[in-house]
C-alpha cells in the first residue's frame, strides 16, 4: 500500500487533522508509553500533515529523552499524533493509525519495534 491522504483525530473530535501517510503496516512499539496506550504508528513529514482543529485543545507530554512531543486532547485524553525527529534529526509526525477515519486495524499487519530496550 502506498501513501494516501487520511483524515483523523481524537475521540471527541476537537483535534482533527489530515495526513498523507502509508498506514498499511504501522509500527507497534513495546516501550512503556506506546504499549500502555496501544499505539500503532505510521510516520510522515510535517509538510504532509495539516492540523485542522484543536491546536489550543491539546496538552503535551515528554518522557525518556524528551525528543517526542506527545500531544493529548485535553477533553478526551486521546493521543492521535505526536511530533518528533527521526534518528538523523529530521522533523517527523507520528500518526496513531487507530485514530484515522475508516481504518480497520484488525486487517493490518503491524511491524514490531523494540522501544523498551532503547
Amino acid at each position: 500500500m502506498a501513501e494516501h491522504k487520511h483524515a483523523g483525530g481524537c475521540h471527541c473530535g476537537k483535534v482533527r487533522y489530515e495526513a498523507t501517510v502509508d498506514a498499511s503496516q504501522p509500527m507497534e512499539c513495546n516501550c512503556s508509553h506506546c504499549s500502555k496506550l496501544g499505539l500503532l504508528l505510521s510516520f510522515t513529514t510535517p509538510d504532509k500533515f495539516k492540523l485542522l482543529s484543536g491546536e489550543g485543545a491539546q496538552t503535551e507530554y515528554r518522557f525518556n529523552r524528551h525528543i517526542i512531543q506527545h500531544l493529548f486532547c485535553t477533553t478526551c485524553g486521546v493521543q492521535s499524533y505526536a511530533n518528533g525527529k527521526t534518528p538523523d534529526g529530521k522533523a517527523m509526525v507520528a500518526i496513531n493509525v487507530r485514530c484515522l477515519d475508516g481504518i480497520d486495524v484488525s486487517k493490518l499487519k503491524t511491524k514490531p519495534f523494540d522501544g523498551k530496550s532503547k
